[in-house]
């Protein structure tokens, strides 16, 4: 059984890439791999069509190579951040993508499982689960469980954080507000998120194990 983890934040190294690794660290049993989509150019989809046939996306860019790799998963951990609060784009055209295994009452990723991860730098991180969960239930899979967590939002390194006022750091932590290694979210600090994602991820390997035990 193999489970594939996508960090969907466009930023290296992201909190989303490191709360997506910690989920797939506690599956136990299973084949993971993790991708992240950080530089890579996916674009949203293009209703064109031209998948309903073969139930394969025509669109010629970074999501070709990952096709075969959600096609052999057995469960996904998706992983996206909170832009504008909603699903950051990135993560939302390679989602948009999975149309081309929808057609003609296609099983090519139906059943199987999945887990929603959500970092926002100081919002809501509900709408980025909810979206992904959203997607699942079009292409019918099971969302074994959400996780989420707090990650610096860009204003934190954009270099003018403290004096911009209508940044994330007056915004969220209010006027004066200075920036300092302390003070700057990191998931490190966030003990009961990775215990949390830790048990996520065991939960999904045991529900995949149960499922190739026949259970």
């Amino acid at each position: 059984m193999k489970v594939l983890g996508i960090g969907g934040s466009p930023r290296k190294s992201s909190t989303t890439d490191q709360l997506v690794q910690e989920v797939l660290a506690g599956v136990e049993g299973c084949e993971t791999e993790f991708v992240s989509l950080s530089g890579k150019q996916i674009g949203p989809c293009r209703a064109c069509l031209a998948c309903v046939e073969t139930n394969v996306c025509a669109v010629k860019d970074d999501m070709q190579p990952l096709r075969q790799k959600i096609v052999d998963a057995d469960a996904y951990v998706i992983g996206g951040a909170n832009f504008f609060n909603n699903l950051n784009g990135l993560t939302h055209c390679f989602m948009e993508r999975w149309y081309q295994f929808r057609h003609r009452e296609s099983k090519i990723v139906a059943g199987k499982l999945g887990v929603a991860v959500g970092v926002a730098g100081g919002g809501d991180r509900k709408p980025v689960v909810d979206v992904i969960r959203t997607f699942f239930q079009y292409n019918q899979i099971d969302c074994v469980g959400t996780v989420d967590a707090q990650g610096p939002a860009c204003c934190f390194v954009c270099g003018y954080g403290e004096e911009c006022k209508v940044g994330a750091i007056h915004r969220f932590f209010g006027p004066g507000t200075k920036i300092t290694e302390e003070f700057t979210p990191s998931l490190a600090k966030q003990p009961e998120a990775i215990s949390a994602a830790r048990q996520l991820g065991k939960q999904l390997g045991e529900r995949l194990r149960a499922y190739a035990a026949g259970t």
